[in-house]
């Protein structure tokens, strides 16, 4: 599943990024309307967080002009401060398919943002698999061969990123910006937590799954054929 949030306050913008990227959601930014428009406009998102008082063009004409002049039609959730029956009102006129006024708490946020998501795409569940490693992303269970196993938070992020983009190679850089956006610790911290995911999902089995590609990235897949 991958979202799109449109948010011009930062901070609301890495909370919200960190949060859904731990639900195992991929996610892409954007803190201006024009900005969030086009990339709306230009690539398939399951769903839209919208915030409405945005430079550029604010909230409500980005939801037009999507709903409009592309018809397009993926869900939109919008964010907003004011609480006002009739801005909530214009926002669902304008073709949102909800409105969460701000302060939220993040829990609200993904509760309404699967919420959405059932009611569009028939209730599905979000569930990674690669061979016999499994991840509930609704639950944050993983598993494999039936096992279950035990990660911490950014352990659980760097899984899904792997799993989501399996089996394809995940470049070292695009890893590190899902981990800490602008604000990686150092050099090592990504090997330091790819030796962690290795000890828990690989090592206890016969078969590893994680593979380090040197001067590429890394791989999350059964085998490396052809690599």
């Amino acid at each position: 599943m991958r979202i799109l949030v449109i948010e011009d306050n930062r901070d609301i913008l890495a909370n919200v990024l960190d949060y859904l990227q731990l639900k195992g959601y991929g996610v892409d930014c954007a803190q201006d309307g024009l900005s969030g428009l086009h990339l709306a406009s230009t690539a398939h998102y399951d769903l839209v967080v919208l915030d409405i008082m945005l430079p550029g063009i604010d909230g409500y004409q980005v939801c037009r002009r999507l709903r409009e002049e592309g018809r397009n039609e993926v869900p939109i959730l919008m964010l907003t401060a004011r609480d006002a029956l009739d801005d909530r009102l214009q926002g669902l006129r304008a073709g949102a398919d909800d409105y969460l006024v701000k302060p939220f708490a993040l829990s609200e946020l993904v509760a309404r943002i699967e919420a959405i998501l059932r009611r569009t795409q028939g209730g599905r569940t979000r569930r990674l698999q690669v061979a016999d490693l499994l991840y509930d992303l609704d639950t944050l269970h993983v598993s494999r061969a039936g096992q279950p196993l035990k990660l911490n938070p950014l352990g659980l992020r760097l899984l899904a990123v792997l799993m989501q983009k399996s089996p394809a190679v995940v470049r070292r850089e695009a890893l590190e910006e899902a981990l800490w956006g602008d604000d990686c610790p150092d050099s090592d911290a990504l090997r330091s937590h790819i030796h962690q995911l290795r000890q828990v999902i690989d090592k206890p089995f016969d078969k590893p799954l994680l593979h380090t590609l040197h001067g590429m990235g890394y791989r999350l897949a059964e085998q490396t054929d052809g690599l």
